[in-house]
């Protein structure tokens, strides 16, 4: 007897498991490029971002718990020690345009295959992983002193997500 992949055992066919699967990073990417920040603050974004996703595998809920557990097994283990490569793209809101589409296509799939929790569960963390990039670090101020904890385009989008998420 071969064993079922975890997608399977869920029920979701290769390509709305890839859906689930890289959405957590792409939110996480596009939550900190909403506002243009320094090296420095970007990697404590990244490094917040990859926390909340690694999170992720302690979740009561199967299906966060598989796909943290995935996606750390991709991109790396922050308990290792592990930083993501950072990502910026070329067009910011383009980008946050289509994680917010992407992840409205995730919670559709989610109403129609998954229990109300697990659904539930997957979109609050995806909020989470946002939250925790936009409060990771300050941006403005003057050497990391002063300026906001969350600017109004990381807000935005956070607000943004979250109501595509119905969370």
């Amino acid at each position: 007897m071969t064993d079922l992949p975890v997608s399977t055992e869920l029920g979701f066919t290769d390509s709305e498991w890839g859906l689930l699967v890289g959405l957590p990073q792409s939110v996480l990417t596009a939550a900190s490029a909403a506002e243009h920040d320094g090296t420095r603050r970007t990697l404590a974004e990244n490094a917040a971002g990859l926390e909340a996703i690694a999170e992720g595998r302690e979740s009561p809920s199967p299906l966060v718990t598989a796909v943290a557990g995935e996606l750390v097994a991709r991109v790396g283990d922050p308990e290792s020690g592990e930083e993501l490569p950072s990502i910026s793209p070329a067009d910011p809101a383009a980008y946050a345009k289509d994680v917010l589409a992407r992840a409205g296509e995730a919670a559709a799939l989610l109403t129609a295959k998954s229990t109300e929790g697990e659904a539930g569960a997957y979109k609050h963390w995806l909020v989470t992983i946002a939250e925790q990039v936009v409060t990771a670090a300050p941006s403005g101020g003057v050497l990391g002193i002063g300026g906001d904890v969350v600017t109004d385009s990381e807000r935005t989008f956070r607000d943004h997500l979250a109501a595509v998420l119905n969370d």
